[in-house]
C-alpha cells in the first residue's frame, strides 16, 4: 500500500477493488515523442483553465453577448488589465499533484492532502473546501474526504500517469482511486477518474481515436468495467433528462454517443445533460466535444471555453486530453506567451518549471 497510510482502513476508495482488478495492465509508453506529449498534457490543463475562467459559470448566450465568441485570454485584474493566462483551482490542484510527485517519487496520499490544503486555492469548489476545512482542523485525510460526485479530483487526474510512464501496470488504476478519493471519495467520481487516465494514457502513447464514436468508447469501454450498477440522477429542472436515473456510462453510451452521431453542437449538447460541474455534466460536456473535435485541438478548446457553462475545468480537461493526443505543436503562440504559469498569486513561470521537472524526472 501507498506510504504514509498505516493507520488508515485497508481500502479506502468506495469502489470496489475487486472492479480495478478486472483492468488490464496500462502498457508501458513507447511513444517516441512522448516528452511533447506530457508538456502538451500538463500544458493543456494550465491554458484551458487560463482560457475559460475569467467568465466560468455563465452560460453560453449570456457569456457571448458579453464577450463575443472568446478565442484568446480576456484582460485580467490580476495581471494589471492586460490580457494574460491566470489560474483557478484546476490548475493549482494540477500543480500540486505534480509537486507532490516529484517530492515522493511516488503517489502518497497524506503528501497530496498536506499539499492540497496547504496554501489558498483560487476558486475552489465546495467538496473540496470543506475537505480543506476538515484537514486543517486535524482529521486525517481518509476522514476530511467527501462523498462528492463534483469534479474537483477530475481537474487534477493528469499527473498521476507520470511515475508510471516508464512500466505501465494495474498500479496506475490503484494509484488514481486512492488519488481521486483523497478528496472525493465517491464511487462515480472514482470511476470516472480511472476511465480518464486510461484514456490519457492511450493518447500518450500515441493511439489515437479515428472518429467520434471511437474518442467515446475509448473511455466508456473502462467506465462500464467501473460503474455497473452506480445510480445517479441528473439535477436538470426540464427537458428530456430531467429525473433521469442511471450510471455515467449508461449516460455516455445513450445521449452522448446520439449527439456525437448527430453532430449536435456543443452548446445544444449542454442544454441537454447541462454543463457544470457535478460529474454527470462535466464529463458528458468533454465527451461530447472530443467526440466531435478530438482532430482539432484548438477548435476543441475554444468550444469547451465558449459553449460549456464550468467552462474552465471542462476546458482543462480537454485541453490534457488535447495535449496528450497532439503534442504542443498546435497551441497558438500567444496562448503560450500570454500563460503566466502562475500557480499562486506572484510566482511567474512556476507551473513551467514543475512541467520540465517532471519531464526530466519521469519521461528523460
Amino acid at each position: 500500500m501507498t506510504s504514509g497510510m498505516s493507520d488508515a482502513p485497508r481500502w479506502i476508495p468506495r469502489l470496489e477493488r475487486e472492479r480495478l482488478a478486472v483492468l488490464p495492465p496500462a502498457p508501458p509508453i513507447d511513444a517516441a515523442d512522448l516528452a511533447d506529449r506530457v508538456r502538451g498534457m500538463l500544458l493543456g490543463v494550465a491554458i484551458g483553465d487560463a482560457l475559460g475562467n475569467r467568465t466560468e459559470s455563465m452560460l453560453p448566450d449570456e457569456r457571448a453577448a458579453q464577450y463575443g465568441r472568446i478565442s484568446g485570454y480576456l484582460p485580467s485584474r490580476y495581471a494589471g488589465g492586460r490580457p494574460a493566462g491566470t489560474p483557478s483551482d484546476d490548475t493549482q490542484l494540477t500543480a500540486r499533484a505534480i509537486e507532490q510527485l516529484l517530492a515522493d517519487g511516488a503517489l502518497d496520499p497524506d503528501e497530496l492532502a498536506f499539499r492540497i490544503a496547504n496554501d489558498r486555492i483560487f476558486g475552489i469548489g465546495r467538496a473540496t473546501r470543506e475537505f480543506c476545512n476538515a484537514l486543517r482542523a486535524g482529521a486525517p485525510w481518509w476522514e476530511a474526504t467527501q462523498a462528492s460526485a463534483g469534479n474537483g479530483a477530475l481537474m487534477r487526474m493528469a499527473p498521476t500517469v507520470l511515475p508510471h510512464l516508464v512500466n505501465g501496470g494495474t498500479h496506475l488504476w490503484y494509484d488514481t482511486a486512492v488519488s481521486t478519493s483523497v478528496t472525493h471519495n465517491d464511487p462515480m467520481a472514482i470511476a470516472a477518474s480511472v476511465a480518464w487516465v486510461a484514456l490519457l494514457w492511450r493518447l500518450l502513447n500515441g493511439d489515437l481515436p479515428e472518429n467520434g464514436e471511437e474518442w467515446l468508447e475509448t473511455y466508456t469501454e473502462v467506465l462500464r468495467v467501473l460503474d455497473a450498477g452506480q445510480e445517479y440522477e441528473t439535477r436538470l429542472r426540464d427537458g428530456p433528462l430531467q429525473h433521469w436515473r442511471g450510471s455515467l456510462s449508461q449516460l455516455l453510451d445513450g445521449h452522448v454517443r446520439r449527439a456525437i452521431g448527430a453532430r449536435t453542437s456543443v452548446a445544444d449538447g449542454g442544454h441537454r445533460w447541462y454543463s457544470g460541474a457535478y460529474l454527470l455534466e462535466t464529463v458528458p460536456s468533454v465527451m461530447h466535444i472530443l467526440g466531435l473535435f478530438g482532430d482539432d485541438p484548438h477548435a476543441a478548446i475554444l468550444a469547451a471555453v465558449n459553449d460549456t457553462r464550468d467552462n474552465d475545468t471542462i476546458a482543462a480537461l480537454v485541453g490534457a486530453a488535447m495535449g496528450a493526443a497532439h503534442g504542443t505543436a498546435w497551441i497558438p503562440t500567444e496562448w503560450r506567451d500570454q500563460l503566466l504559469g502562475r500557480t499562486l498569486e506572484d510566482n511567474d513561470g512556476h507551473y513551467f518549471d514543475l512541467i520540465e521537472q517532471a519531464v526530466a524526472r519521469f519521461v528523460s
